[in-house]
């Protein structure tokens, strides 16, 4: 189901970036300064990976000194990305395989915006029952899934944080004593 709406038509151009090597420390006041809940993290426009709010406060928990951790220490670097020349309705279908509400978009290699959920439904209003509904489902099948795994006498979900494979922020399963996420897990790593 096309909407005939590009993701370049749409998408915030004024992407707030950070550099790997920058701390959290930093990371957080330029997403304070800036109004935002996520900064991509790039060196030389090449997309190197993700930083939100989320990704700071587990580390927070985890971690005593943010002044010593870097951008690249936590950063989601397995991101799913779009090109501009795409139709809203793609980017809502990947967005939600990816299990995320945004997506650098991307031209040859280069980072050149950002696009949000709230950005689709801002001018498509009428895909919220897609988006809400593909959620739901996507929600019940995590949640038989968990179901299936204790029956089977496997470790169902163990918490949330960081893949020990990938590095993507989620639910953690136990596979052979490494915590992984779903994706890894199915992939069998």
């Amino acid at each position: 189901m096309r909407i005939g709406i590009k993701v370049g038509d749409i998408m915030t151009r004024e992407v707030i970036s950070v550099k790997p090597n920058m701390t959290l420390v930093d990371c957080a006041k330029s997403m304070f300064k800036n109004n935002v809940g996520l900064v991509v993290v790039k060196d030389k426009d090449k997309l190197k990976g993700v930083l939100t709010e989320k990704d700071i406060i587990w580390a927070l928990t985890k971690k005593n000194d943010l002044s010593k951790i870097k951008a690249r220490d936590i950063m989601l670097k397995k991101i799913t990305t779009i090109n501009p020349s795409r139709d809203i309705y793609d980017a809502l279908i990947r967005m939600q395989g990816a299990k995320v509400g945004w997506l650098p978009v991307t031209a040859k290699g280069n980072v050149i915006g950002l696009l949000t959920l709230k950005d689709i439904l801002k001018i498509e209003p009428s895909l919220f029952d897609i988006a809400k509904s593909n959620i739901q489902i996507r929600e019940e099948s995590e949640k038989m899934k968990r179901k299936r795994d204790a029956l089977a006498g496997r470790n169902a979900w163990i918490k949330e944080g960081e893949c020990e494979e990938c590095g993507i922020y989620g639910l953690l399963y136990n596979l052979d004593g490494k915590l992984v996420c779903d994706q890894c897990e199915e992939d069998g790593f």
